[in-house]
Parts: C-alpha cells; sequence; structure tokens
C-alpha cells in the first residue's frame, strides 16, 4: 500500500515531451480514468486485447500535456476518438491509432457522453447546463442547444443517450426521474417518461426496448429515497413494461448488454447477468464480490462476450481493470490510472 501511494504520488501527467505511440491493427480497449476531482488527474489507457498489453496514459504522453479534470466518457467515430472531460468543459478529438490530438470542442458547462445523430450532427449531454449541445463533427463547431427545462425544473442533468427511429433517449439522473425523448428532425425534447429516483444509465435491446436501472438517491438527499429499481421500457410506445426491484439499500448501476442484445449486465454490489425475457431478478450474482473490490465501472465485449470489470479500489491509487470469460472465469488483470470509470472499444474497421 506505502508502495503504491509512493508510486502515485510521483506520477507524472504532464511530460516535457512527446512520446509517439502507435495502437497497432488489433483490436483493442480505451479505458478512461476520471482522476481526482479538480485534480486534474483524469488519464486514458489503452488495452490491447490480444496481447493482453496495457499502456497507461497515452494521452498525456503522446501530446505532453494533460487530459484534464474528470474523464467521463469516450466515443469512437470514423477513426476518430471524442474524449469527454466533465470538469474542464472540453471535448478532446484524437486520432485512435496515435492517440494524438486533433481537435476540440469548448464552450460547455459540464458535458458527459456523445451521441452521433448522422454523419452531421451529434448530440452532447450536460451535468449542470438544462441544455443538450448540438456540433457538427465535421467541424467540431457547435451549432444550436436543445433546451431540456421544459420540465418545471430549471438544471434538468441529462446523461446516456440511445436512439430509436429518429428519436433520442436520455436519462435525467442527478436529483430527477426522468428519461427524456429528442426528435432528432426538430432538436426538441417532445416527450417524458417518468421512473425511479435516478436512473443512472440506459440501453436499448434487440427487440426495441429500452432499459434503465436506478440507484434510488441517498437517505436523506432531499429529492427522495427509495429501492431501487430496474425498468424494461417500451420505444415505441414509450410505456414502462416491467419494474423489478430491489432493496432498500442496494444502488443499481452500470447496466450495458452483450453483442447480440439479449442480455443485460448490470451491477449492484456484485455483477449480475439477466436474460431480456426474464420475469423476474437472477437469484445468484454472474460474479461475485467478496467486498474486496470497489467495482466502479463495467463493459462487455460486443464481439466476444467477455466482461470487463473497473476497480477503483480506494479512489486515489491507480485502479485495476479485471477481464473475466463469457463465463465469469477471469483471464487477465491489469493497472490502469486513477478511478477507472468507462470503456471504449476501438474495433479493426476503425483503423481503415
Amino acid at each position: 500500500m506505502l508502495f503504491v501511494f509512493l508510486l502515485t504520488g510521483c506520477m507524472k501527467y504532464g511530460p516535457s515531451a512527446k512520446e509517439p505511440m502507435v495502437a497497432g491493427k488489433a483490436r483493442g480497449l480505451f479505458i478512461i480514468n476520471e482522476g481526482n476531482f479538480t485534480a486534474s488527474t483524469a488519464s486514458l489507457s489503452y488495452y490491447t486485447i490480444d496481447s493482453c498489453k496495457v499502456e497507461n496514459a497515452v494521452f498525456n504522453r503522446v501530446n505532453a500535456f494533460r487530459l484534464g479534470d474528470v474523464a467521463q466518457s469516450m466515443v469512437i467515430r470514423d477513426g476518430l476518438g471524442y474524449i469527454v472531460v466533465n470538469n474542464s468543459n472540453v471535448v478532446f478529438v484524437i486520432d485512435v491509432n496515435t492517440f494524438e490530438r486533433v481537435g476540440k470542442i469548448t464552450g460547455l458547462v459540464s458535458p458527459r457522453y456523445i451521441h452521433f445523430v448522422n454523419d452531421e450532427k451529434a448530440y452532447i449531454t450536460d451535468l449542470y447546463s438544462p441544455a443538450i449541445t448540438v456540433f457538427d463533427p465535421r467541424t467540431l463547431r457547435i451549432t444550436k442547444r436543445i433546451p431540456v427545462n421544459v420540465l418545471g425544473k430549471t438544471e434538468p442533468s441529462t446523461e446516456q443517450m440511445v436512439q430509436y427511429k429518429n428519436f433520442v433517449f436520455t436519462n435525467c439522473w442527478s436529483y430527477d426521474n426522468k428519461i427524456l425523448v429528442i426528435d432528432t428532425d426538430l432538436d426538441k425534447v417532445v416527450d417524458v417518461i417518468e421512473v425511479g429516483v435516478q436512473p443512472t444509465s440506459l440501453v436499448l435491446d434487440k427487440n426495441n426496448k429500452l432499459w434503465t436501472i436506478t440507484d434510488g438517491g441517498y437517505s436523506g438527499s432531499p429529492y427522495g429515497y427509495e429501492a431501487p429499481a430496474l425498468y424494461k421500457i417500451d420505444a415505441e410506445t414509450r410505456t414502462i413494461e416491467k419494474a423489478f426491484r430491489f432493496k432498500l439499500g442496494d444502488s443499481g448501476s452500470e447496466i450495458c448488454m452483450n453483442g447480440d442484445r439479449d442480455e443485460i449486465y448490470f451491477l449492484n454490489k456484485h455483477v449480475w447477468k439477466m436474460d431480456i425475457e426474464a420475469e423476474t431478478l437472477p437469484s445468484e450474482p454472474f460474479i461475485f464480490n467478496p467486498t474486496k473490490h470497489n467495482w466502479y465501472g463495467l463493459t462487455v465485449d460486443p464481439l466476444t462476450s467477455e466482461i470487463y470489470l473497473a476497480d477503483a479500489i480506494d479512489y486515489s491509487q491507480p485502479g485495476v481493470v479485471y477481464r473475466y470469460a463469457p463465463d465469469g472465469e477471469q483471464i487477465d488483470r491489469f493497472q490502469v490510472g486513477i478511478i477507472p470509470g468507462a470503456f471504449c472499444f476501438k474495433e479493426v474497421d476503425d483503423e481503415e
């Protein structure tokens, strides 16, 4: 423990010289490490899946400056990686093969996630701004804002996004209980779906059913405190089909899907796996956590159904990512940056 503390205390996040790197042709996985709030220790790790090789702080090393304060998420499109750095109010755009910065988007308040509507339009959600930012991926210029304060609240948050037909759905997490429906032709909020307290994440299955999981808030919260729940919602009718209730004190998060989009995975102290046609919650965890891990991030490989789990440990030392086979057997572990919280797969096609 002391050795790790000394190591992280001496870690440099802003090297004085650039260090050229190449990702290679094999598939890879970006790990987005939040870093400590206001400390500007966010970083980007890159894991080559076939060789099980990890490189840490690739953005910092290649570009010779820090990624910033609280890296939130990342998405790849047309060979470019868009890294959302929440508390630095910026989106950095990198070449996913060389990790070099090729652009950035500024003028944001507290950006969270990016969704590409098409080649000419993309959305950026925001934690504190009562609007979703629209930008042109060809120029990286902000073109408009979509007001989301149509619900009687002055500053509703917006988080993850999924698209069904010409509608984008986004969950409102912070002190909220809603999923907004945005018409991408009008760039306007056209409907609202109410769920439980604080929906944390959002996915769309193969049958066009939305799934969201709530954390239920916390004891003493001014917005409320309740048992979390897993919701199944029909994207066409926008009606809740099922609500699977957890126990008070549980905390659901990080819902995601396998490549076939017929199974969901989520965190609730342990890792749980569930068929989309299930009538009840699973009775046993898929990956058991004997309380030694602080699970903070989860993803499933869309090609192999392998599972990656991020352990934030104590939120101050470098975190660890665990890789599991589809049957739940651990096959690798590797150290990354401080507070690993999100993942982004780089496919071979992204290099062509």
